[in-house]
């Protein structure tokens, strides 16, 4: 069945992020002090009284000629459009603003159900505030605290009941979750507009302005594929906002939900250390990897342009040398449909599996060619290999003993395995275990 949709709805700093951090249960929008924080529409799953639904935090409707407040309205504009049910909120503590009056005109426009709110009334004495906000012409104020998590149950009380009727359908979990890493300002929300071909997260050449991490669903080619949008992750060092410290963080459990993880670095700037810091988070997650060579079109093309950025890039990123490497451009949409094709082959090599009698045929071969090493005089024995895991691929290897296994030999029958059965994207894990 598909979930009703919920906008929350106002001008900034009216508290929308705390009362959608308490509906959905985790901390997913940013939340600060600072007008203008949330900035992206962010969707996340809430449930009440049976009923689950999707919850829209706009980046808030403010009425000034700054480009991106211009956007953060469009945001709303669009939330507002999607959206079943809209929670109006305000804030108890300042009365009836300007920007709200503003905000109630869209809301007029919109012919959707409307639940006004009334935000920061933390005790019953401020009770008496909120009947100014019947002026807003939507009926009954709904007094609440999203500081103390009071007055919610009345609130979606109202929502749930003026949720649409839905008919059943059925839903296909065959879907590929990846996600897009890198330093800001490399072309991450270009990247995702130029997939989506829709303005669906605000794209700015100022460095992290994409502050959360938003969940897009997508269609291509008959295959169901969701992109986790991250912030640009600052080198830790010139992290100075605790906002970006947030966007780490969430940064980090974006790679941990993705299946494929598209690492992208700048072709205009080159590569800095921070990229090779910021795919190691991928790689260290055991994610299949991608990396994306943004502005390509930027590079002076010529016969061995590609050879020589290669040769750059496998040079730096040397734990990453199972990961394809596509170039394109996101502003253009140069080579952008090589990109997805890459992110299935990756995405089916993580989980792929190989059976216990070819593995072991492979694992022989390879001790044909370079026989196990000797240590103070006692040799490796190999017995046999299992897959044990995937996503990524897990082998253990058997042996009389398993510090007699040198991470050379390792390396050497990893390579093997790869030369056999592909694995292109994918990090793949071999353990030597004794056997019992």
């Amino acid at each position: 069945m598909r979930n009703s949709v919920v906008a929350i709805v106002g001008r900034p700093n009216v508290g929308k992020s705390t009362i959608f951090n308490r509906l959905v249960g985790e901390r997913i929008s940013i939340v600060e002090d600072i007008p203008g924080v949330t900035r992206d529409r962010i969707y996340a799953k809430a449930e009440w009284l049976n009923s689950t639904f999707r919850l829209i935090d706009t980046g808030g409707i403010e009425i000034g000629d700054e480009p991106l407040l211009i956007q953060m309205r469009e945001q709303a504009e669009v939330a507002i459009r999607e959206a079943d049910v809209i929670i109006f909120l305000v804030n108890g503590r300042e009365g009836i603003t300007a920007a709200d009056e503003e905000v109630a005109k869209i809301l007029y426009k919109s012919n959707k159900p409307v639940v006004l709110a009334v935000n920061k009334v933390d005790n019953p004495d401020m009770r008496e505030q909120i009947y100014e906000f019947y002026a807003l012409g939507f009926g009954e104020p709904y007094p609440i605290s999203g500081t103390h998590g009071l007055g919610l149950g009345d609130l979606l009380d109202s929502v749930v009941h003026l949720f649409p009727e839905r008919e059943n359908e059925i839903v296909d979990d065959d879907i590929i979750h990846f996600s897009l890493i890198g330093r800001p300002n490399v072309g991450k929300s270009s990247l995702v507009n130029a997939l989506l071909n829709e303005e669906r997260v605000i794209v700015s050449d100022i460095a992290g302005t994409t502050r959360d991490a938003i969940d897009t669903n997508f269609e291509k080619d008959e295959r169901e594929f969701v992109i986790i949008d991250t912030a640009g992750m600052r080198k830790r060092g010139k992290i100075y906002e605790t906002t970006e410290k947030y966007s780490i963080l969430r940064a980090l459990k974006a790679i941990e939900r993705s299946d494929v993880v598209l690492t992208l670095i700048d072709a205009e700037s080159g590569i800095i250390e921070q990229d090779k810091k910021i795919a190691g988070y991928a790689h260290d997650a055991g994610k299949a990897v991608v990396i994306v060579v943004n502005k390509w079109d930027t590079i002076l093309q010529h016969d061995q342009a590609i050879k020589e950025f290669e040769e750059q890039v496998r040079a730096h990123f040397q734990f990453l040398d199972y990961a394809p490497i596509i170039y394109l451009s996101a502003k253009t949409k140069k080579r952008i449909h090589t990109l997805l094709p890459k992110v299935i082959q990756a995405s089916e090599n993580h989980t792929k599996r190989v059976e216990t009698n070819v593995l072991n045929d492979v694992i022989m071969d390879a001790l044909a060619i370079n026989p196990a090493p000797s240590k103070h005089g006692k040799k490796l024995k190999v017995l046999y290999a299992t897959q044990v895991a995937v996503k990524p691929p897990t082998f253990v290897v058997f042996v009389n003993d398993p510090e007699l296994m040198h991470f050379s030999y390792e390396r050497f029958l990893e390579n093997q395995i790869r030369e056999a059965f592909g694995f292109e994207g994918t990090p793949i894990k071999i353990y030597a275990r004794k056997r019992s």
